[in-house]
């Protein structure tokens, strides 16, 4: 290929290339949950669990719903972790907590329930979104106790609020 080929062919795909990038195209930032700061939610909900006497597991996923932290306290039962696991998914995923999520099922709310057979989604109480502001950038979630997963979640929450601005 004679240089002047090429020189035309590298003209028209760095031609193509500027059209294909709309105009005022920005990148977008954002805060993610870091290791340190889900270890810390996810010990802090335990701690706050068994204060009040009772083993659980707790896990806290990324914004993309991926696992950063999977811990499983004393003397939990062994489905604790896949619970919390997909609390922590539901809550990041609806952008609220499972308890307002299965409240809707339970009322048999047909979309609440359609949502409810995805893959990964759990309409039981105990899963809180992490937010900064109103971006939500994770999800914590709890399983073990007899309704208090949720409490001991916003205990965890509000003792590592200055981490979350």
């Amino acid at each position: 290929m004679s240089i002047v080929r090429r020189t035309a062919l590298a003209a028209g795909i760095a031609a193509v290339c500027m059209l294909a990038a709309p105009a005022g195209a920005q990148l977008l930032e954002h805060k993610d949950v870091s290791y340190d700061l889900a270890r810390t939610l996810a010990e802090g909900a335990i701690a706050a669990c068994k204060e009040k006497g009772y083993a659980t597991s707790a896990v806290v996923v990324d914004r993309d719903g991926e696992t950063l932290v999977a811990m499983r306290g004393d003397k939990t039962g062994p489905h604790t972790m896949e619970n919390a696991r997909r609390k922590a998914y539901t809550a990041l995923t609806f952008k609220r907590t499972t308890t307002e999520f299965a409240k809707q099922w339970n009322d048999g709310n047909p979309v609440v329930r359609a949502q409810a057979t995805l893959p990964n989604i759990i309409p039981n109480p105990g899963g809180v979104p992490i937010k900064v502001g109103d971006d939500v950038i994770g999800g914590i979630g709890v399983s073990g106790s007899p309704g208090v997963d949720e409490d001991c979640i916003n205990v965890s929450l509000d003792k590592a609020k200055d981490q979350l601005k």
